[in-house]
Parts: structure tokens; sequence; C-alpha cells
């Protein structure tokens, strides 16, 4: 499994790379939603998680441009990881395209619980995570 986690914080980037690097799972990182963009075009993944706010681009406008997409890429689970606790914010994460969200700090049994059937549904069979 290869996973794009596109995340402004320096911290936030390597909790999550060292708790996605135990379970073996590779992670790329994107520091932006413009950066984030260049490493969907330049690669493929299974899973991306997704910062909302951040600096050059923010989350939802990466969502939405991974969405209007012409190529397989557009179909790519996306999970937003956000610290925003708006009533709001799920709604409209998910009205961008993105499949799912979870909040900060991440648990990551909730995040492998997340993953693993959207990668599932989007390969047509079942997921080892």
């Amino acid at each position: 499994m290869r996973i794009l986690y596109v995340e402004d914080d320096p911290v936030n980037r390597k909790v999550v790379q060292a708790l996605l690097g135990r379970a073996g799972v590779a992670t790329d990182e994107a520091v932006n939603g413009e950066a984030g963009l260049q490493r969907v075009d330049q690669g493929d993944y299974d899973v991306i998680l997704m910062d909302l706010r951040m600096p050059v681009m923010d989350g939802l406008t990466a969502i939405r441009h991974i969405r209007a997409r012409r190529d397989d890429k557009s179909r790519t689970p996306i999970v937003v990881i956000t610290a925003d606790t708006s009533a709001h914010i799920r709604e409209e994460a998910l009205a961008a395209g993105a499949d799912d969200l979870l909040q900060k700090p991440v648990d990551i049994a909730r995040l492998f619980e997340t993953i693993g059937p959207l990668v599932a549904r989007r390969s047509g069979g079942t997921a080892e995570i």
C-alpha cells in the first residue's frame, strides 16, 4: 500500500509517517495542496490523506482538482485529517470530494478502519492493511 500524506505541519507528518511505517505502509509527503497535486501527477497512490488548512493551496481546493482529473487518479480515495472541529467541516469535505474525515490527533486503528474499505472498493476486492 502506498499513501500520500498532504500536511503542512512537519510534526504531524512525522507522527503519521512513523505510525504508518510501523505498519509497513509506504508514505510520501507533500507540504501543501499544490505540492500534493504534483505528487499525484508523478505517482500512483492507494489513498491520499489530506489536511485542510495549508498555505499555497488548501486541502479542499486540492481535493477538487484531484476529482476533476480525467484519469483513474480522480478515483483515488481521499481521507481528510484535520484539527478543525467546525460543525460544517465534514459536509464541506465530502462536498469537495473527500471520502471521509478523521479528526486529529490521528488514531491509527481508526485510520486503518477507514482506509481499508476505501482501498478495497477501489480495487474491487479486499485490502490487506
